[in-house]
């Protein structure tokens, strides 16, 4: 029977339920009508919101919600967890638990023009020259980035079991109580959903949601929302689910993150997948395949730039990613998003106002930051009265003065910053502007390299420079003090409880003191103690990452502990010794240097270790046992391995001491080759490398195959030939390991 006439049938059957109750009549059986209505109001939801039909009309939907309510209220031993009706909020949460993602939700990279578009595709086609056949263009899907709050849920057998935002991408927020009164998430998957499966999505307010809950606020004399976006977030975060529920969020799918079923071949047909278990998927998305589609990926991010405005939704953009979710997984990830993805953001939007003055602030490696006092105006949704002037140069090279009209934008909608001045409308009285030579926090003589835009301050003991420092070096990537935020690490510093990093190890001589403080009581201050006592401990990555060294993130920190015991020997380390290490740069190893050139930053170091932090590399920080195996060969791998992932025979190739890199030249010791090895597998055996396959990789790093062969012998080959590989070539990626990627599109509004 159809939905419609299934709705309608039931209403009739209800009506007549009431009229044999009044006669005396037995009555339909509720066990029977329950899971009915259950399953008919379901399915109106999803033709509604997934499919845009209204089989009945709202009346109709309306009298078979409440006939649930009032048996569902009649009869408690019926009640269900992922009933329709507990979509309405229940009572006010306390707090929200924290949840770890199984996988990270990451970022994604920017373009701002279709130049930089294609940049990023062209370096998709070098990064699948070995896996692809010659001329081959990736298909590539482009879907609309909705501007709202990332959310990844988690069902069981069918059934929501957990929603959680985004938080930092490693840990977020359960809201499931309040992601359960939106009525586009299903409670319960329809079709044949798998035993477990992560969808991953946006969660935002529609633009008329958001005027009439302006309409509203203003009325009762509360201050108004300022965008949809803070809308959606500020209702995700109501700890009365209800107040939720009364918000009328939406939501999108975009992707899937861990999943116990096997995925389709493609983002387009995985969202298929997605959108036939219930979840509305936008119908914006499209796919393009042609001999240069990312020419037609551009057209479509221009064509919505200038439709935008047409939606009843906020968009800033449009994600693009390489369809193939093989291809995605031979692409991988940077430290912080996929390559086989990037957001398009559209132009951001501008307005003019006066810049009254110009301030600078002191960043956490010194930098001097320019930063524009404006009258406010509203940029994008938001009021900005201050905005970023970047350094001494970008201001000089626009000749922006004080005083001046400027047109000031949210650079990817985000950053505020001041683009250019209106010079026609100068009177005369605007004044240039002037850098400061001494930092403005403590009065140091600022330094400015020759190769440096910013001009910096050095001192160690600059109060502004050290706020910023103490709130990175407690951070979760960093240190990671339990206790402290960036409130705290601000407030302590403005107290002159801490006047150094070495200060916060000195807190437990100063408890008294810390107690004594406005907002630290005794948990409080203790809770602090003991979260400062626990970081001691930490990797000595983390600390050298907490220190805040310029170009020094936690990748880099992590490559230069692996190649030095302890933090003395780092200190004792040439440039030329730190560029030696696979994977550190020049000016990296440079700034490395300089930074323990400074005696206050080497006092600093020994002051930690005396308060008893680690400054030594932990057993598990060091290379893999045999690291020295390999002895710095340099390896090339190419074409589809039998059993390993290229990614996890680079990571052993890298534990046991070896360096990969992307080309074959001279230097190449050897070329590690599966099927479909391609143009490097030919001039690897014109160069006379060595070429390896699977097993010969297995034995070498084994110890099974020695790593010189004798002069006499001729090079060992591989067992791929290049007849084989043509052959081959047909399908090259047919046998390829493809692990799923962590996921197939998130962040749309975050990544993932």
């Amino acid at each position: 029977m159809a939905l419609a006439s299934r709705a309608l049938d039931l209403l009739a059957r209800i009506d007549a339920g009431a009229s044999s109750e009044a006669s005396g009549d037995a009555a339909p059986a509720p066990e029977a009508l329950v899971d009915e209505l259950r399953e008919v109001i379901r399915g109106l939801g999803r033709a509604y919101y997934t499919e845009g039909e209204s089989p009945v009309g709202d009346t109709q939907y309306d009298r078979l919600f409440r006939a649930l309510q009032e048996l569902e209220a009649a009869h408690p031993e019926l009640a269900s967890g992922d009933s329709p009706t507990h979509r309405v909020g229940g009572t006010p949460l306390e707090a929200f638990e924290k949840v770890r993602h199984p996988v990270a939700l990451l970022s994604l990279g920017n373009a701002f023009n279709a130049d930089e578009l294609r940049e990023w595709y062209e370096r998709i086609l070098k990064s699948l020259a070995d896996v692809t056949d010659e001329g081959v263009r990736p298909a590539l899907v482009a879907e609309l980035k909705i501007d709202g709050l990332a959310l990844a849920l988690t069902y069981e057998n069918g059934r929501l079991v957990r929603a959680a935002t985004r938080g930092d991408g490693t840990v977020g927020e359960d809201v499931t109580r309040n992601v359960r009164t939106i009525r586009q998430v299903p409670l319960a998957l329809a079709g044949e959903p798998p035993e477990a499966v992560e969808i991953r999505g946006e969660a935002y307010m529609k633009r008329s949601t958001f005027e009439e809950l302006n309409a509203d606020l203003v009325a009762r004399g509360e201050k108004p929302i300022a965008n949809p976006r803070n809308g959606a977030a500020g209702s995700l975060r109501q700890l009365d689910s209800a107040i939720t529920a009364q918000r009328r969020l939406s939501f999108w799918a975009y992707g899937v993150g861990p999943t116990s079923a096997p995925l389709a071949a493609t983002q387009t047909e995985t969202m298929e997948w997605v959108q036939g278990l219930g979840l509305p998927v936008p119908d914006t998305r499209a796919t393009f395949g042609g001999d240069d589609p990312i020419a037609e990926v551009a057209a479509f991010c221009e064509a919505w730039a200038d439709q935008r405005d047409s939606l009843d939704y906020e968009i800033d953009g449009v994600v693009v990613k390489v369809d193939r979710l093989d291809f995605q997984a031979a692409l991988g990830f940077v430290s912080n998003a996929p390559r086989w993805a990037i957001a398009y953001k559209f132009p951001a939007r501008e307005a003019t106002t006066r810049l009254l003055d110009i301030e600078h602030n002191v960043g956490r490696t010194g930098a001097i930051k320019p930063l524009a006092i404006l009258e406010p105006v509203g940029v994008g949704g938001v009021t900005v009265g201050r905005a970023t002037l970047h350094n001494e140069d970008y201001i000089a090279e626009r000749d922006i003065r004080i005083g001046d009209l400027v047109v000031v934008k949210r650079a990817g909608d985000v950053i505020p910053q001041v683009v250019k001045p209106l010079a026609e409308a100068r009177t005369g009285e605007e004044k240039p502007h002037v850098m400061p030579t001494v930092c403005p926090s403590c009065g140091s003589e600022l330094e400015r390299l020759e190769d440096d835009a910013e001009w910096r301050c050095v001192s160690a003991t600059c109060p502004a420079q050290l706020q910023r420092l103490v709130e990175h070096f407690v951070a979760r990537g960093a240190m990671d003090i339990d206790g402290m935020g960036k409130k705290s690490a601000h407030f302590l510093v403005e107290t002159g409880l801490v006047q150094s990093l070495p200060d916060l190890y000195r807190l437990d001589q100063r408890r008294d003191e810390l107690i004594a403080l406005e907002g630290f009581q005794e948990k409080k201050a203790d809770r602090l103690l003991a979260g400062l006592e626990a970081s001691k401990s930490r990797p000595l990555a983390r600390l050298l990452f907490g220190l805040g060294i310029r170009f020094v993130g936690q990748t880099v920190a992590e490559t230069l502990v692996g190649a030095v015991e302890d933090m003395d020997a780092l200190a004792a380390a040439t440039p030329e010794a730190l560029e030696a290490v696979f994977g550190i740069g020049p000016e990296t190893a440079q700034s490395v240097v300089e930074w323990f050139a400074h005696e206050d930053n080497r006092q600093t170091v020994a002051d930690l270790a005396a308060l008893g932090v680690n400054t030594t590399r932990l057993p598990e920080e060091a290379p893999a046992e045999g690291s020295a195996l390999l002895d710095g060969r340099t390896f090339v791998i190419t074409g589809t391995l039998p059993s390993m992932s290229r990614a996890d025979a680079k990571a052993r190739i890298v534990a046991a001491g070896g360096k990969v890199t992307g080309s074959v030249s001279k230097k190449t010791d050897f070329l590690l080759a599966g099927e479909a090895a391609g143009s490097k597998l030919d001039k690897a055996q014109e160069l006379g490398v060595r070429v390896l396959d699977e097993p010969s990789l297995l034995a070498l790093l084994a110890g099974d195959l020695p790593l010189d062969l004798p002069e006499e012998s001729e090079p060992e080959t591989a067992t791929t030939t290049p007849e084989a590989t043509a052959d081959a070539e047909a399908e090259p990626l047919a046998n390829a390991e493809t692990p799923m990627p962590p996921s197939s599109g998130e962040g749309q509004g975050s990544l993932f």
